[in-house]
């Protein structure tokens, strides 16, 4: 499937200073893709470049086929956007601002009253239709701001830091709108702090100093950069001794623990799981507890990694 987004060698210097460099991004259609890295890494001018409203220094940038360097205006009606100040104007209604960015793409009249109806109720903002902006919550700001940002009925859809500021309830709210999108075939191009929310996605991506450092789903991010699952049996170790074959060729490895066994595996997918809850079954032991690796911990090993290279890229030029 050809990608809907797709840049390579993108590059964007300011002077001397390289904020982004050499980087090669693919997402497929339809698809939530998280766009992950710490403040200062690039993230925001990249998104800038993607959307065609900074120029890159170098690379190339398509669109859903769309050429963004050349045409930058003829990718606008394509997308939609959404930072994380969500940018209502103060002093106007809720549907006075509706109104304001309907006219900007070029709806009105009946279809207008269409496309909001659906909105107003797919979003449940009608009891905040009449209010002011500014007496407006967090939740509901972060609402109207996903339904403004679709209104044009975009094909790719950006969110830049979506759910800062919101509580834990409106942000899974949030989430379950933004995968509403995906699965009707949007494409969700979306950055964020909160790393447990890249489990929503179906592909993340971490920058660091403007490099691409990792690229992949959440579950092989887990694969690659952390120890993997730990599985705690309530058992003695001896009362596995005759499944540890079984269990070594489903890619489990077995450790002593302060209470019971534990086990590990980089993935947990479903050959290994069958494999398990048989070797379980058959000994008539519980599972007690499954950790799984965190996204942070993802972030945090990638992060490091990235720092002793560049340290030893600095030793070595020295």
């Amino acid at each position: 499937m050809e990608p809907i987004i797709s840049a390579r060698g993108l590059t964007k210097r300011f002077g001397d200073f390289t904020a982004v460099d050499d980087l090669t991004i693919a997402v497929e259609p339809g698809t939530i893709y998280a766009f992950l890295g710490a403040n200062g890494s690039g993230k925001s001018t990249t998104i800038r470049m993607l959307i065609g409203l900074l120029q890159p220094t170098a690379g190339s940038i398509e669109l859903d086929g769309v050429d963004v360097i050349r045409t930058p205006r003829r990718v606008r009606d394509r997308i939609g956007y959404m930072g994380q100040k969500v940018s209502l104007y103060q002093g106007l209604s809720l549907r006075e601002n509706v109104e304001f960015y309907a006219g900007l793409v070029g709806l009105a009249g009946a279809n207008l009253e269409r496309r909001w109806g659906a909105l107003r109720e797919r979003f449940a903002l009608g009891d905040a239709e009449r209010e002011r902006s500014e007496g407006l919550s967090a939740g509901i700001r972060q609402r109207a701001g996903l339904a403004l940002a679709t209104l044009n009925q975009p094909r790719v859809l950006f969110l830049d830091e979506p759910t800062a500021g919101v509580d834990v309830h409106n942000r899974a709210v949030f989430w379950d709108l933004i995968q509403e999108e995906a699965d009707s075939g949007v494409t969700v191009f979306v950055t964020t702090h909160f790393l447990e929310e890249v489990d929503y996605c179906h592909r993340a991506s971490v920058i660091d100093a403007g490099k691409m450092i990792a690229d992949a789903t959440p579950e092989e991010l887990r694969a690659r950069y952390t120890a993997g699952y730990r599985i705690r049996v309530d058992c003695e170790a001896a009362a596995l001794a005759d499944a540890e074959p079984a269990l070594h060729a489903a890619g489990f490895s077995l450790a002593s623990a302060s209470v019971g066994v534990e086990l590990r595996i980089a993935a947990l997918e479903s050959p290994a799981l069958s494999a398990l809850a048989a070797v379980l079954a058959a000994h008539g032991m519980p599972l007690v507890h499954v950790a799984q690796p965190t996204m942070a911990d993802v972030f945090r090993r990638l992060l490091s990694q990235a720092e002793r290279a560049a340290r030893g890229a600095a030793q070595e030029a020295a």
